[in-house]
């Protein structure tokens, strides 16, 4: 059955410029540069607030878990490029992939543990890592669920998209949050632990949550990403009791 056509919604707040820059293109006689952008859409309810972003790109375009199933967002979506690629960062953020996919004739990209999540969808699986150019890879960091995984985009001098493996706390500040529902805390410490031995300061500027955004406060990304992140004190956030 196919899903009823959406109609623009009188209240869909646009979605946001996070970072943005213009490149220099080559052998382009029409223009002497191109767009290389990210978006944040507005939390989704279908995700439990979950923030989807959008990275607009000459080597096709990446939309980071799934927006609300909007007319208004479709149509932005498509007036950038379309999607290539639909990155789930973990089993919470499905929302209404097989809708989006229909729509928009991406791929969609899971860590294996959870692509079951899916049946009957075409999905791309990875283990570890995968990279989808040089500039735009995905990490596996299991702990929050056994499948998630964050992508890490090498311009702005480095942005990691986290997913809800690291979000800001009530001051703004990026950690692992142990919730009920957590997979598996030691491995979240654990792959945190990873991230800062792949990065330096000089790689990891920026993360942008896939949840908790408002705890930024009006703020767009958390920047200074790998500092804050270096300051953790980890032994102590494994003794951390779960939030109810």
């Amino acid at each position: 059955m196919c899903p009823l056509p959406q109609q623009p919604s009188q209240t869909a707040k646009p979605p946001r410029t996070v970072l943005f820059s213009k490149v220099p293109s080559q052998g382009n006689l029409q223009s002497d540069s191109t767009l290389n952008s990210i978006f944040a859409f507005p939390p989704n309810r279908d995700t439990l607030g979950g923030t989807s972003y959008f990275i607009v790109r000459n080597e096709g375009n990446i939309l980071i878990d799934c927006p609300a199933l909007d007319q208004t967002y479709q149509d932005f979506l498509r007036s950038h490029g379309g999607v290539r690629w639909l990155f789930l960062t973990h089993r919470g953020a499905i929302g209404k992939t097989a809708e989006i996919q229909q729509a928009m004739g991406c791929e969609i990209l899971i860590q294996e543990q959870e692509a079951y999540l899916l049946p009957g969808l075409t999905v791309t699986s990875f283990t570890q890592d995968f990279n989808f150019t040089s500039t735009a890879q995905v990490i596996w960091t299991p702990g929050h669920s056994p499948g998630s995984s964050c992508l890490y985009y090498s311009d702005f001098g480095g942005v990691l998209f986290s997913g809800r493996h690291l979000v800001p706390n009530q001051q703004g500040e990026p950690m692992p949050l142990r919730t009920a529902k957590t997979f598996h805390w030691p491995r979240q410490i654990h792959s945190l632990q990873s991230l800062l031995k792949r990065f330096t300061p000089e790689t990891l500027q920026y993360i942008c949550p896939g949840a908790n955004t408002g705890f930024l406060r009006g703020e767009r990304v958390i920047d200074n990403a790998y500092q804050r992140l270096a300051s953790l004190d980890l032994p102590a956030l494994l003794r951390i009791q779960p939030l109810l």
